[in-house]
């Protein structure tokens, strides 16, 4: 059987099919079964395939299309579109579309435009009869829930069916109207829990949470109890649901919720060991209980109560948004930190052997230190000041050079923040 091979010539016409003579395969066999040069340029320009998307020219290969003969670039079908006048195949549809399309036909994955609306690619998707994606295919667009988890890493089954629910009802407010409701009266329960958090500290108002006999005593205890019960709960149901244990302890939000329940559950503890003494804020600051280690611990586990402001992170795709910026700047921003630190050690140590003969208030550079960073930040709290007419002014000085080192970095950072912003919006 001979071979075949497409012809072309210079007029970029459709190639079409032909045999080749005897003369060809003559020489093909003396130069041990390889084509010849020019036979090579031939089947390289003939395999070239232009294609017209709405004015836009797109050059890619039939070979390529012709890896997936059922969608209709890669099937005869396509010659519907020829255009002989533009020497090209026509389409008139959306161009971002198509360049996902094509990308398909390269690498055999596929990604939607994030600038393309959900339904207007499907139809793309219909109109080109891109085959719609399995699960467990290397094609498939898999889909990503806001935690980042895939619903490929959960397994098959009935049980696991039920676990990607769930956790899709736990992290994602969007899916119904239900999982809109839970995540609304989480953050209430979060707003009551930082209201305690503030009211406890009070000394008037605080009188409720330690007296046992005042009428708002009881109350409080039950509402602090109900709070750290949904807490727990919604904790425990995220942990079940989720797909992997290291996952779990590794994403940061689950940390968060971990450490803003934990000093509930020590108090807890302790109380029960200190004869069911009652474990607050007021007992802790009480000079003749400091001394026990058990309210030492209390003391570090009191500080972790203010966790529970960060859990409004998990509801705010801005405020995740940001982060995100944040990460992504983190040269620039480490470059303001390095020029931050240079300058305050540099000009704190000036100042204070300047300083610390004549002026009680610089009694080490650490405090020139302090004073370096609050002049260069043009805060100037007034707490620390030279008084000898050098100090004054090399403080003249490092004034002014806080306001050109806080105006050239901060442009480039804000530059930055504002770029990586917009492209964290359009994905959202």
């Amino acid at each position: 059987m001979k071979a075949e091979v497409y012809s072309y010539n210079s007029y970029n016409t459709r190639p079409t099919l032909r045999t080749p003579t005897n003369n060809s395969e003559e020489v093909r066999r003396a130069n041990g079964g390889k084509a010849t040069e020019e036979e090579a340029d031939h089947l390289k320009l003939a395999d070239l395939c232009y294609i017209n998307v709405s004015g836009k020219q797109y050059i890619t290969t039939y070979s390529c299309l012709d890896r997936y003969p059922n969608t209709l670039l890669g099937s005869p079908d396509r010659e519907e579109f020829w255009i002989p006048e533009l020497k090209s195949y026509y389409f008139n549809r959306n161009r971002q579309c198509f360049e996902s399309i094509l990308t398909f036909y390269q690498t055999g994955k596929e990604f939607r435009p994030v600038t393309v609306d959900g339904d207007i690619y499907e139809e793309e998707r219909h109109f080109f009869r891109i085959e719609e994606p399995k699960a467990a295919t290397e094609d498939a667009i898999i889909p990503i829930d806001e935690a980042g988890i895939s619903d490929l890493c959960f397994s098959k089954g009935g049980w696991n069916l039920m676990r990607r629910r769930v956790h899709k009802f736990l992290m994602d407010p969007r899916s119904s109207r239900l999982a809109t409701a839970w995540h609304i009266m989480d953050i209430i329960f979060i707003c009551t829990s930082i209201t305690l958090l503030v009211l406890e500290t009070d000394p008037n108002i605080g009188v409720a949470f330690t007296d046992k006999d005042h009428r708002a005593y009881d109350a409080i205890r039950i509402l602090n109890v109900v709070v750290i019960s949904f807490f727990t709960t919604d904790l425990l149901v995220r942990f079940s649901t989720w797909p992997n244990l290291l996952g779990f302890f590794t994403n940061m939000f689950n940390i968060l919720d971990i450490l803003s329940i934990l000093p509930f559950f020590v108090t807890v503890i302790t109380d029960a060991v200190q004869d069911d003494t009652v474990i607050t804020d007021a007992l802790v600051d009480n000079p003749e209980v400091q001394q026990h280690r058990s309210y030492v611990v209390l003391r570090v586990c009191r500080i972790f109560r203010i966790v529970r402001v960060f859990k409004f992170i998990r509801h705010s795709q801005d405020l995740i948004m940001i982060i995100k910026v944040v990460a992504r700047a983190k040269k620039e921003l480490c470059l303001l930190v390095l020029l931050l630190f240079i300058f305050s050690v540099s000009f704190g140590s000036l100042m204070y052997y300047i300083e610390h003969t004549t002026n009680t208030q610089f009694t080490s550079i650490m405090q020139g230190c302090w004073w370096a960073i609050v002049t260069i930040t043009t805060i100037g709290y007034g707490d620390i000041a030279p008084k000898t007419w050098l100090g004054k002014m090399v403080g003249s000085f490092v004034l002014t050079l806080g306001i050109v080192f806080l105006a050239l970095p901060m442009t480039i950072i804000v530059g930055k923040f504002s770029q990586v912003y917009e492209k964290e919006k359009v994905k959202e």
